[in-house]
C-alpha cells in the first residue's frame, strides 16, 4: 500500500499513472507489453504514464529476465531481480523449476506446476497437476475452447486460483503446454509461464519424475472476461483475406501442400479437403524450436520470421489442425518477439477445412 508521501505525489500525475501504479502494486513487476495488456490501455498511454512515474521517482526498471530487449517496470519499494516476482519471465529453465521442487509439492495455491497432455499417468514432475487440454478444455473434435464457466471450475478444482504463478510443461515440444498458456492469457490470468524444452528436456538433464499425484486444495477461480484480441474467428480469417493480415500456417508440409488432411502420427480428426488458406505463409511450427527441445534464440526467431516477409507492426493470425502447434508459434511472436497484433486461431484447418465453398489452395493436382 503507498504510503502518505507517495500518495501526495500520486495526486498530481494523470489518470494513466495512477492506474499504472496500481497495477503495479497489484500484480508485480511487469513490461510494457504486459502493462498494455493487463490494463488495457494503448502503448503511447502506457509509455506516458511510465515516464511521468519514473520522473515522480515512483517506479524503477531494469532489463526483463526473459529478454534483455524489453524492460521490466517495478514499484520503486519493489525488486524486479527474483524471478519469482510475479509477471517477470514467461520463460523458466529445468533447473529454475529444480530447484522450486519442494514448494512444487506443496499444497500452495500461490504457486502450481501442471503438465498439460494425457501423458501424465507414466510419470511427470513431482508437484505437477494435470489438465489435460485436448481432452478437457476444448469441444468436439478440437474445435472450440472451453468457456469461462468450464475454465474456472477445471483449473480450480486444481489447486489453481486468479493469484497463481502457473508453470505449464508438456510432451511433444510442449505445444500443449503453449496451448493452455494461450488460453490462461485468453482468460487473462496474470502470471504463467512455460518450462522451456518441456517434459522432453528435463528428463534428458535427469531430474527425478514420479507417478504420484498430488494431493491439492480447490480453489474458487474468478477469471476475467476473454481477451478477444489473441483470438482469432473465422470470420476474422474471411476478413484477413482481404485485408494487409499476415497468415501463418504452421503444419507439416504435407499438410500444407494438400496430402494430408490430418496431422502425420496424430490421432486427430480429418478435415473434409486438405491444403491451406489462400495467401499464407508456410513456417513449420518446429522450426522454433531447437534440438534440446527449447525456444530458439531471438537473434534465429528473428531471421526466421523476417526471411518470410512477417513483420511486428503487420496484424498477424496463426493457424494449424486444431490450434495446438499453432500456439506455440503465437507464444514466439507474442511473448518473446512482441508482435504488436497477434492472434490464434484455434478452429484452425479442422474447422476450415471442413467449411462449404471456403477458398483452398492445394500443391496437389486433381485427377
Amino acid at each position: 500500500m503507498a504510503d502518505n508521501q507517495t500518495k501526495a505525489v500520486l495526486e498530481d500525475l494523470p489518470p494513466s499513472s495512477k492506474f499504472i501504479y496500481k497495477t503495479l502494486e497489484d500484480s508485480g513487476p511487469m513490461t510494457l507489453k504486459g502493462l498494455t495488456e493487463e490494463t488495457m490501455l494503448s502503448s503511447r498511454t502506457a509509455r506516458y504514464g511510465l515516464d511521468q512515474l519514473d520522473e515522480a521517482g515512483l517506479i524503477d526498471s531494469s532489463p526483463a529476465l526473459h529478454d534483455g530487449r524489453q524492460t521490466c517496470y517495478k514499484l520503486a519499494t519493489g525488486s524486479c531481480g527474483d524471478q519469482s516476482d510475479a509477471g517477470s519471465t514467461v520463460i523458466v529453465s529445468p533447473e529454475w523449476v529444480e530447484e522450486r521442487l519442494l514448494e512444487f509439492e506443496q499444497d500452495d495455491p500461490g504457486l502450481r506446476l501442471v503438465e498439460a497432455d494425457d501423458e501424465y499417468d507414466p510419470g511427470h514432475i513431482p508437484g505437477a497437476v494435470q489438465v489435460d487440454v485436448l481432452g478437457d478444455l476444448v469441444d468436439v473434435n478440437g474445435c472450440g475452447i472451453a468457456d469461462k464457466r468450464c475454465f474456472e471450475e477445471y483449473v480450480g478444482a486444481r489447486g489453481i486460483s486468479k493469484e497463481s504463478t502457473v508453470v505449464i510443461y508438456s510432451t511433444h515440444h510442449n505445444q500443449y503446454a503453449a496451448y493452455l498458456y494461450w488460453l490462461f492469457k485468453y482468460y487473462r490470468h496474470t502470471d504463467v509461464r512455460l518450462l522451456d524444452g518441456g517434459k522432453q528436456r528435463w528428463e534428458a538433464l535427469g531430474y527425478p519424475t514420479t507417478t504420484d499425484r498430488p494431493e491439492v486444495t480447490p480453489q474458487e477461480y474468478s477469471a476475467h472476461a476473454p481477451d478477444e484480441r489473441i483470438r482469432a474467428y473465422r470470420t476474422d480469417i474471411e476478413a484477413a483475406l482481404a485485408q494487409d493480415v499476415t497468415i501463418v500456417d504452421v503444419r507439416s508440409s504435407p499438410e500444407y501442400h494438400g496430402d494430408l488432411t490430418q496431422p502425420p502420427n496424430k490421432d486427430l480428426p480429418e478435415a473434409r479437403t486438405a491444403g491451406h488458406i489462400p495467401g499464407t505463409i508456410h513456417i513449420t511450427w518446429s522450426e522454433v524450436i531447437d534440438e534440446n527441445g527449447e525456444f530458439k534464440d531471438q537473434s534465429e526467431l528473428e531471421q526466421l520470421f523476417r526471411s518470410h516477409d512477417s513483420s511486428p507492426e503487420t496484424e498477424t493470425i496463426v493457424y494449424c489442425h486444431v490450434g495446438e502447434r499453432s500456439s506455440i508459434v503465437w507464444f514466439v511472436l507474442s511473448e518473446l518477439l512482441e508482435y504488436q497484433t497477434v492472434s490464434n486461431y484455434d478452429g484452425s484447418w479442422i474447422e476450415w477445412g471442413n467449411l462449404i465453398n471456403a477458398p483452398v489452395e492445394s500443391d496437389v493436382e486433381e485427377t
